[in-house]
């Protein structure tokens, strides 16, 4: 029996449930396994989307015409608001979901998708043509092939997938679901890069058994900020979340055992998430460090379950409800299901274009954890990215690049592409030299009309956006306009909010632009101030407070760009270039960049080197933008 697609998406992690959704938007007839289908936009870690950097990417994905900023408004539970102390730039939003709320609702929305259609099967063998580099269709473990245009391996941490609890070690994907063995197998046989990464997720434990009255409660925002920019959802805080605390008893257990744990026994070599390491790691790598925290939170509305953030572990279940029995709160703990490490097979990202393509491949493309990186959020983006760019090619229009200046999305996937990376990649915003430009809030105006132009954002949304952008530049304009002389009642305001107060006539922008300021409390001196949108007034203060720092970054784009729009020829022979060092000729041909900007970031590659490539492509007539 064969079936015919035009795209197969394997894996219905966050990332193949937005390739899928992408690609049958697009008009695309689509396929999206998985080997269970209990197991669609599953949260086998935490069950919360967004924080720090992770926030920006929720909305970029909104912008874009993704589903994950939707579905969690939905099933939110508790949502704040991160970094309120710091400037806007690192503001993130991070809302606790409703794990089997989330899980139903994307599944149905997959359902209900026109031109897509969601298989419960285990994938074993990606069929190329001939030439064995170009994509033909998939085979299942019955047998059964389906062929098509383009697939996508969003595999997650099923891909040869094995769990480590203390001394057991068994076949596994999250939450003792069958792993993905065979398809490993076949694309080391096609010429692909196989790596081994690992991860891990902490217990979870049972409501009734924790002394929440020992906890620091953690309220919600009490003004809700929702993920997608198109929500009329009223979104309100249904829970609340706990912080506690490890002591010098909680790491004399861990120390005490460490002999037990897989990875400092040696029995697991695989490469672990740096930004979120074990419980054993925290103790044994930062031993100064006389406690750590943890995040008691809950698994949802329907569940007595609850989730300990920042405890995962591999060391045996009785170790671990012994180190946990040591914290104020959960002296009588209950786990439900016990901590685990699982380590899994990954591709290298160096081998993928900035499309998710594989260079190697046509018609091949990766995205979330089979691209190592980690995370719900990061592992969405580029499933989006790659469902929109294998639809486009089928249809044989020009594919969405996002570079580094227009958005969180572009710097992660050049990252990838670019540098590669050693562990785990996850966002963070340090990552962005851009990071005032590519706020969380601005997201929609930097974004939106890409994804209209890709087919995946309505004309209605479109045109208010535009609207939007109109209303902030008006205001702006009329601000710089709007006159504002001294009076006792404003020297009064100004004095009670820490600044000096006026002597001289003064126009209200520059007012606005004092950081003890906004421009929501100066309205009493605004007589001619019309309403307007809460999320126009947002813009309007932030552009204005901080336009001299964005002229700035924005030079900088424009310079980078420059270096973005010399294109070089995939063809190249790095190895005839005169005064070129050997390092940067091995590490050029191998990341094959597309442009003289990317190969400008890659680790090897020095000014020196650019300045060579620069002379030889202009030498030989090559690479003009």
């Amino acid at each position: 029996m064969t079936e015919n697609y035009d795209i197969i998406v394997i894996g219905a992690g966050h990332a193949g449930c937005e390739a899928a959704l992408a690609g049958a938007r697009l008009g695309l007839k689509t396929a999206l396994f998985t080997i269970t289908l209990d197991g669609v936009a599953n949260m086998p870690c935490n069950p919360s989307i967004g924080g720090t950097a992770k926030g920006h990417l929720v909305r970029e994905i909104d912008a874009l015409g993704g589903e994950m900023g939707r579905a969690a408004d939905k099933t939110m539970i508790q949502s704040r608001m991160l970094n309120r102390g710091k400037g806007p730039a690192v503001h993130s939003l991070r809302a606790q979901i409703d794990r089997v709320a989330y899980h139903n609702l994307m599944k149905h929305t997959i359902e209900k998708t026109h031109g897509l259609f969601l298989k419960q099967a285990e994938i074993t063998e990606i069929l190329f043509e001939e030439d064995g580099s170009t994509v033909r269709g998939v085979k299942t473990k019955l047998g059964t092939e389906y062929t098509c245009k383009a697939v996508i391996i969003a595999s997650g941490t099923y891909l040869n997938g094995e769990i480590h609890v203390g001394a057991v070690s068994y076949p596994g994907g999250p939450d003792s679901v069958l792993p993905a063995v065979s398809l490993s197998d076949c694309l080391k046989r096609a010429g692909m890069t196989i790596r081994r990464f690992k991860t891990g997720t902490p217990a979870r434990v049972h409501k009734r058994s924790i002394d929440f009255d020992k906890l620091e409660i953690q309220h919600g925002d009490e003004d809700i900020t929702p993920f997608s920019f198109s929500n009329s959802l009223e979104l309100e805080n249904k829970v609340d979340c706990y912080v506690a605390y490890t002591n010098e008893e909680t790491h004399r257990v861990i120390r005490d055992n460490i002999h037990l744990s897989p990875i400092y026994s040696g029995r697991v070599h695989a490469i672990g998430p740096r930004y979120c390491p074990s419980i054993e790691d925290k103790i044994m790598r930062f031993s100064d460090k006389p406690r750590h925290q943890l995040f008691v939170e809950p698994m949802g509305l329907d569940t007595e379950e609850y989730y300990l953030q920042g405890m995962s572990s591999s060391l045996p279940e009785e170790v671990q409800i012994k180190f946990l029995r040591t914290i104020k709160g959960l002296e009588r703990v209950e786990i439900m299901r016990n901590a685990y490490a699982i380590e899994y097979d990954c591709c290298d990202p160096t081998e993928l274009r900035p499309t998710l393509e594989f260079k190697d491949f046509c018609g091949l493309y990766g995205a979330g954890q089979f691209n190592g990186t980690s995370g719900y959020e990061e592992a969405a983006a580029q499933g989006l990215i790659a469902g929109i760019n294998a639809a486009l090619k089928i249809k044989g229009e020009e594919p969405v690049v996002l570079d580094r200046a227009s958005s969180y999305i572009g710097t992660l996937i050049d990252d990838l592409c670019t540098k590669g990376c050693s562990d785990p990649y996850r966002m963070l915003t340090s990552r962005s030299e851009y990071r005032l430009l590519l706020r969380q809030d601005n997201a929609d105006i930097r974004l939106t009309e890409t994804g209209y132009r890709a087919g995946l954002v309505s004309r209605e949304r479109f045109e208010a956006l535009k609207l939007k952008v109109s209303l902030i530049d008006e205001e702006i304009k009329r601000l710089w306009k709007v006159n504002i002389a001294p009076s006792e009642e404003l020297n009064s305001y100004l004095e009670a909010c820490g600044t000096d107060p006026l002597t001289n006539g003064i126009k209200l922008a520059q007012l606005i632009r004092r950081p003890q300021l906004s421009y929501e409390g100066l309205a009493f001196t605004d007589k001619d101030r019309q309403p307007l949108p809460e999320d126009v007034k947002e813009q309007v203060d932030l552009q204005i407070k901080y336009e001299g720092y964005i002229k700035i970054q924005l030079e900088q784009v424009e310079a980078m760009r420059k270096l973005e729009a010399r294109k070089i020829p995939e063809d190249i022979d790095y190895s005839e270039i005169k005064s070129l060092r050997l390092e940067a000729a091995e590490k050029l041909a191998k990341i094959r960049p597309l442009s003289v900007g990317q190969a400008s970031r890659i680790s090897g590659v020095n000014p020196a080197d650019i300045n060579v490539l620069l002379v030889y492509l202009e030498l030989h007539g090559k690479g003009q933008g």
